[in-house]
């Protein structure tokens, strides 16, 4: 036996489809494409989504970015300190999240300005907004801001 002798085994290799070759060959007339329509014609565009607007449509033409170095704090508004600590208390993340004000585990604690300040309080946090830092300071309590460790 020679290597041109070789051939498959029967039934292994099937005939290619010739689509438009006439009724005879089974596949003649509209070629197995049906009648009409796009599918029946050319090639559809490529991103064509029948009718629907296609993705690169309903995306944003300009994403924008988004700052590699951004801080993601973990917000308290002083409304909700003012009702859950004591005058006189000393007011730090770990008291906040004792207290179930503050959920995000190790992120930074920032301090919002929203809600009346009736009690007298040292607070020490990561961050405070300008109109949390005056209301604290307008009731007699202090402020200490904690250093945020730097990213690896």
């Amino acid at each position: 036996m020679k290597i041109h002798h070789l051939k498959p085994a029967p039934g292994a290799h099937k005939a290619k489809t010739r689509k438009g070759r006439g009724e005879a060959a089974g596949k003649g007339k509209t070629a197995g494409r049906g009648t009409k329509g796009s599918g029946a014609r050319r090639n559809m565009p490529a991103g064509f989504e029948g009718g629907q607007m296609p993705l690169q449509r309903r995306l944003p033409k300009l994403a924008g970015f988004t700052p590699r170095n951004r801080v993601e704090y973990a917000t308290v508004n002083l409304g909700r300190i003012d009702s859950a600590f004591d005058d006189g208390s000393e007011v730090t993340p770990e008291a906040l999240r004792a207290k179930g004000l503050v959920r995000r585990g190790a992120a930074p604690v920032k301090i919002l300005g929203d809600g009346q300040l009736t009690k007298t309080l040292n607070v020490a946090a990561h961050a405070f907004t300008a109109s949390a830092a005056q209301k604290v300071e307008a009731q007699g309590g202090s402020l200490r801001v904690i250093p945020r460790r730097s990213q690896p």
